[in-house]
């Protein structure tokens, strides 16, 4: 997985968070000990926040902090509120004019959709709590 994804910094993220789950984290403090921007921080975050996942709160003593129990946060749940796709496919609009063309666009698309379900069932199984180990 790439260090710098929006999936890696959510799931390090959300893996510490697991560690102390009452504690606020700040969009600064999460962005300097991960290396990037508070604001892209805030924008992954606030994917999470919109699918239930985390809080936010405003102000000078606010944060981020679970949503959920750790345990009940699935590597899927954070995958799919994230709209990422790990699996490259083709563009849906593109509409071959080659007939051999356009069954292998299908079926490779098919396979590939296949492929991305495995995935999904597969982050399924694992919660940020057996990330974190605990």
């Amino acid at each position: 997985m790439k260090r710098n994804s929006r999936l890696s910094l959510a799931l390090h993220t959300l893996s510490h968070m697991a560690g102390d789950p009452n504690r606020k984290r700040t969009s600064a403090d999460i962005a300097e000990h991960s290396g990037t921007n508070p604001v892209v921080v805030r924008r992954v975050l606030g994917r999470l926040r919109d699918a239930g996942l985390l809080t936010s709160e405003k102000g000078h003593a606010g944060g981020w902090s679970l949503a959920r129990e750790p345990d009940s946060i699935t590597l899927a749940d954070v995958y799919l509120a994230l709209d990422e796709s790990l699996i490259a496919s083709g563009s849906e609009d593109h509409a071959p004019k080659c007939s051999v063309e356009h069954a292998l666009h299908r079926r490779v698309s098919s396979i590939m959709k296949e492929i991305e379900q495995s995935l999904v069932d597969r982050l399924g199984e694992t919660t940020i709590s057996e990330v974190r180990g605990k």
